[in-house]
């Protein structure tokens, strides 16, 4: 009867979703594409629905954009222990997230936990090797916690939060494609990679493949010169901060605990505005093809559906007032 009822007041209205979908247009896939967005600082709340509609209205994929909401249903990225509808991971055949310091609910995370151990593939944008903290000590998510020996953005991307290599928001970062890998699906058609966000520190496993460098520039603006000074790494190890340059994009398979695997692209590039660049948002779209198994197009179409304006990335900056329901596809 509940269930029913719920079912009326959605029909009539009277509840707003809290999520969105997008169908697919064209030839379906018969895949399904699910989207997590919640961090506070990266505008994930804009770029995944950018995301799912490319995948969904140029490749044919159903695409299910999930968000972190307020008490009033507006959307709300500082409430860590929201994800709205988790029900869609339940036939999640691939994620892709940009999350930092989530710490959900039993319920919210034992699905998550699920997918996972179903072995789906998982493209990791910007913060999501830091995706999780604040589960108590006691909880059986705990392990997941960043600063519990790197967390679950260690033991799935191969990277946990370590630093800002670059200079956050004066230093913006080239990517440099790794001549020895330039061959691989997931890098066709990509180029002229730009983000106008900060290099992460990262030192992926061995087990990584490395598709991207990251090359830290003097500016904000694709055109400025490279960076050169030194730092130390968190090794205490002193180097210019682009020889060696660090990765920003790789691929790894990886075990899980059910003993099935999951096909992982990580990227510390990937905030809203970051997606701007045509180059970045079609290594995301060959991820998902990639971690599917699918063929990856000679050059994916990524051409943005509808406008995308992203809100530039800092706390506290999103756009207040905003309902899941305002990114659904125009009529």
């Amino acid at each position: 009867m509940k269930q029913f009822l719920l079912s009326l007041l959605a029909a009539s209205g009277l509840m707003a979703a809290d999520h969105v979908v997008y169908e697919p247009a064209g030839m379906a896939k018969g895949k399904h594409i699910v989207l997590l967005s919640g961090d506070e600082e990266y505008r994930s709340e804009e770029a995944m629905p950018m995301l799912g509609k490319i995948l969904s209205q140029r490749h044919g994929f159903k695409c299910t954009v999930l968000f972190s909401l307020g008490a009033d249903g507006t959307i709300d990225p500082n409430n860590g222990t929201s994800l709205s509808h988790p029900e869609a991971l339940d036939s999640a055949d691939a994620i892709v997230m940009l999350l930092r310091f989530r710490h959900w609910d039993e319920a919210t995370s034992k699905k998550f936990e699920a997918a996972v151990n179903r072995g789906v593939p998982i493209i990791g944008l910007r913060t999501s090797t830091h995706a999780f903290n604040g589960y108590a000590k006691d909880s059986p998510f705990a392990a997941w916690n960043f600063n519990n020996d790197g967390g679950w953005g260690r033991k799935f991307l191969g990277e946990t939060w370590v630093s800002h290599w670059g200079k956050h928001k004066s230093e913006a970062t080239k990517g440099i494609i790794e001549a020895a890998n330039a061959n691989h699906p997931v890098l066709r058609g990509v180029s002229d990679l730009f983000a106008n966000t900060d290099v992460y520190e990262a030192a992926p496993p061995a087990d990584a493949v490395i598709l991207v460098r990251g090359q830290i520039l003097q500016g904000m603006t694709a055109d400025t010169p490279p960076a050169s000074y030194t730092k130390a790494t968190a090794a205490k190890v002193e180097q210019d901060v682009n020889t060696p340059m660090m990765p920003v994009a790789w691929l790894r398979v990886v075990k899980n605990d059910a003993g099935t695997a999951n096909k992982i692209l990580a990227t510390t590039m990937g905030a809203a505005t970051d997606l701007s660049n045509e180059g970045l948002r079609r290594l995301v779209v060959n991820g998902v093809f990639w971690g599917l198994g699918q063929e990856v197009p000679e050059k994916a179409d990524v051409s943005i559906v509808g406008e995308y304006k992203p809100t530039m990335y800092g706390f506290g900056g999103f756009q207040k007032g905003v309902k899941p329901e305002s990114f659904e596809l125009a009529k």
